[in-house]
């Protein structure tokens, strides 16, 4: 296991707001972070063969023009798109929240066939931005996130988008995602019983809040655990209950990860 802090980039482009927060996190949890912007990428300012890991932070990346992430995939593709497969393919993180997740959609890196885009992030079902805390649960089966999580207990976590609604091309969840451990978290509500709106603030099927791809060190989710790393960033409910913030255990899971590839 490297002793060195783990270099992790965090990319961002005009749009990108939630950098800072990141940041924070990865530098909290005993990660290097560094801000590269997609134009250091495509000028070859920055290469990331210089990283042990991706981040793709959330926001509103090109006004979200045409739709979400979009603009940003297809530059992040031109300029660095086969390295970022490289990366992941030598088992290096990959991780995009909220805008992000679209990033990570777009370019087909969380689809469930290979070398297929079957996957989109379309208007949530209410047609509104929604933006509040929710809950939502570890269900996944994933190399990162197993130790730092217990399958089934609701953790808040906020959430900011508009566009969280997963399309999948048949409509319904692939069974297979569920079966190989790849829905990482869904939404419930703080009994965790219950994934009915406005517990599902977007209305993706399976309450589906977050996924890994064919290889599980890519990982995308809809909520913002980098808004809810502190415990003062908790309500009391989940303080007195001696609750881990979910954005610890995710940046702490990423970091410790990290510092193994």
């Amino acid at each position: 296991m490297d002793s060195e802090p783990p270099k992790i980039a965090i990319l961002r482009m005009e749009g990108t707001n939630n950098d800072s927060e990141s940041f924070r996190s990865f530098l909290e949890s005993g990660a290097s972070p560094q801000y590269v912007h997609i134009r250091e990428l495509e000028t070859g300012k920055i290469d990331l063969e210089d990283f042990k890991g991706v981040f793709i932070p959330g926001g509103f990346s090109a006004g979200d023009y045409v739709r979400a992430g979009i603009i940003f995939a297809v530059r992040l593709k031109m300029s660095a798109g086969k390295k970022l497969w490289d990366m992941a393919e030598h088992g290096m993180p990959i991780v995009g929240h909220c805008n992000g997740f679209q990033v990570l959609t777009e370019l087909g890196m969380l689809s469930y066939s290979k070398d297929k885009k079957d996957l989109v992030l379309d208007v949530n079902q209410s047609g509104r931005f929604e933006c509040r805390i929710v809950y939502v649960k570890y269900t996944g089966k994933n190399k990162i996130l197993d130790n730092f999580y217990s399958r089934g207990v609701p953790m808040e976590v906020p959430v900011a988008h508009k566009e969280g609604r997963l399309r999948f091309s048949n409509n319904e969840a692939p069974p297979q995602l569920s079966e190989e451990g790849r829905i990482t978290f869904t939404y419930v509500n703080s009994d965790g019983n219950t994934d009915a709106y406005p517990w599902n603030p977007n209305g993706s099927p399976g309450s589906i809040a977050g996924i890994s791809g064919l290889m599980d060190n890519i990982l995308g989710m809809m909520p913002h655990p980098e808004r809810m790393y502190y415990s003062y960033h908790q309500s009391y409910s989940q303080r007195k209950h001696g609750m881990t913030p979910i954005g610890k255990s995710f940046f702490d899971a990423i970091v410790s990860y990290a510092r193994t590839v």
